[in-house]
């Protein structure tokens, strides 16, 4: 059974740091990619990164200020933000793809506020 286990969401002040953890288990040789989405908008691509992290993409909203990363010895990735900003509130959900598989997350709420 593939399971994929998110944390580190929650209240961030604007112009904090984001950490988020996605740990995925039932599956090998998988690209992990979050995506956010916020009430009223559709689903959009924060960043994803290929099984040995040979390939790494940012969406233009947050490329230059976030990094994903990942510990294959830990079946792990990571997703982190920085400047956070209002407009950076939403569901973030892990996604973890294989050729032929799609999997979720039940995603985490980050809200950014004062």
């Amino acid at each position: 059974q593939v399971q994929l286990v998110e944390s580190g969401g929650g209240l961030v002040q604007p112009g904090g740091t984001l950490r988020l953890s996605c740990t995925v288990s039932g599956i090998s040789n998988y690209g992990v990619a979050w995506w956010r989405q916020a009430p009223g908008n559709v689903r959009e691509q924060v960043a994803s990164i290929s099984s040995k992290g040979g390939t790494i993409l940012y969406g233009d909203s947050v490329k230059g200020r976030s990094t994903i990363s990942r510990d294959n010895a830990k079946n792990t990735v990571f997703l982190q933000m920085n400047t956070m900003k209002p407009e950076d509130t939403a569901v973030y959900y892990c996604n973890a793809f294989t050729i032929s598989s799609n999997y979720w997350g039940q995603g985490t709420q980050v809200t950014v506020s004062s």
